[in-house]
């Protein structure tokens, strides 16, 4: 059998995702209540059978580490793993890595052991469900050197992704990257029945952007990252479509860059709405995560609307509408939570610790009495006391970095471990 190695892009600072990542790399940050997104790219290579899996990052490893150390055991059987690999000093380099393509460079010879076949390269910000078995049987049937999977995109859509134009068997004629509003980029529209069959078609979508998922022949790979290039995106791929057989893999399903705060807040609370776009409730091909072996949410005297609790959760006469509240949250009597993504407690605290919290004038893990939230985010093991306002009140802050707290696309973000005293108004 042909053998595939996978290798999932963890990203560099995540500076697009801070403060979320001010302590955590961002293939570590929490999403829908339960998850980590790093899960998003690994579930996706299990449910297609790929079990040999790299993680390649840089910033704030710890709690990656952790979460995977703890979650992806394989048997001896398998032979899967999923392992990090995070920038290293070597007698050949000693520098970090310095994009996409100049990582997967640096740990070659990680990859080289295993004596694949093929590569798959993936990205840990994106949220799609993908059979990747099918893309790389797509690609060995096309003979392809190299194959991008590619998402049908609207014009407005185009300005912000590297557009693919193709021929009408899907080979990759040029590559633009991110094409201003006012060029002309009509030349770069796709033939339409090479989407014919497919479901969630729409005709309004005329270009082929690249989803930034790449399946390569092993020797392909290493022959193209024999060079001081440093990006797949902006380097290699473009490069590519000039010398070798490049093909486009084209998908219809929902797919999502949720590398921003805006992007990453929108798709957590449309988990939480009544037909999200990502379907979390596919049991052929689950998102799997770290088991915790946590009691079910409890719930007293609450109204809950168009929202998720995840486990180990008690909540107590509390309104919650439009909003995703993670593991082991404790919401406190008359709390109101409005368009907001909690991300829960790492731990419980004893009868004891809260006694210490009480006599230091420091509020309880979880959400106080009366506490009144609306479109925000609060990080892990965050404390916010009784009687608060967070973002009720038009107060005139601009984006930016405050004391206790952030503001980024006007979403207020509540730090991992932040404290906001009890009858704080921001």
């Amino acid at each position: 059998m042909d053998k595939t190695v996978a290798i999932v892009l963890g990203g560099g600072k995540g500076t697009r995702l801070y403060p979320l990542t001010k302590e955590r790399a961002k293939p570590a940050v929490p999403f829908g209540g339960k998850y980590r997104l790093v899960d998003i790219p690994i579930s996706n290579c299990i449910n297609s059978d790929l079990k040999q899996i790299y993680i390649l990052t840089q910033f704030n490893t710890a709690s990656l580490h952790n979460h995977i150390a703890n979650t992806y055991i394989f048997d001896v059987f398998t032979k899967g793993f999923v392992e990090i690999l995070a920038a290293e000093q070597t007698f050949e380099s000693s520098s970090w890595y310095q994009g996409t393509a100049d990582a997967v460079r640096k740990n070659m010879y990680h990859f080289k052991g295993q004596n694949p076949d093929y590569y798959v390269i993936l990205s840990g910000d994106q949220l799609y469900r993908m059979d990747i078995q099918d893309m790389i049987n797509n690609h060995k049937k096309c003979g392809a050197e190299i194959t991008v999977a590619s998402t049908p995109v609207t014009r407005k859509d185009a300005e912000g992704l590297g557009i693919i134009k193709c021929d009408k068997r899907g080979r990759a004629i040029s590559f633009l990257e991110k094409p201003s509003s006012d060029m002309d980029i009509s030349n770069l529209k796709f033939d339409q029945t090479l989407l014919e069959g497919m479901d969630n078609v729409d005709s309004e979508k005329e270009y082929m952007a690249s989803m930034g998922i790449y399946v390569f022949n092993a020797e392909t790979m290493e022959e193209l990252l024999d060079n001081d290039f440093v990006d797949f995106g902006k380097d290699i791929i473009p490069g590519a479509i000039k010398s070798k057989h490049v093909n486009i893999y084209p998908f219809t399903g929902f797919w999502e860059d949720i590398g921003t705060i805006k992007a990453f807040f929108e798709s957590n609370l449309d988990i939480a709405s009544l037909t999200p776009k990502f379907n979390f409730y596919d049991e052929a091909r689950p998102i799997y995560t770290h088991r915790r072996h946590l009691p079910a949410t409890k719930m007293n005297f609450c109204t809950v609307s168009q929202s998720l609790a995840a486990e180990g959760s008690i909540i107590t006469n509390a309104s919650i509408v439009n909003s995703i509240i993670g593991i082991r949250t404790i919401i406190e009597t008359g709390a109101n939570l409005d368009s907001v993504y909690c991300m829960g407690a790492t731990y419980y605290e004893t009868e004891k610790e809260k006694e210490k919290n009480q006599k230091k004038g420091l509020p309880n893990l979880g959400i106080g009495r009366g506490t009144i939230i609306k479109k925000a985010i609060i990080d892990v093991n965050a404390r916010i006391g009784d009687g608060c306002r967070v973002g009720i009140d038009h107060m005139e802050r601009k984006d930016g970095e405050y004391n206790n707290f952030s503001i980024v696309d006007g979403i207020i973000v509540i730090p991992k471990n932040g404290v906001i005293i009890a009858g704080t108004n921001i």
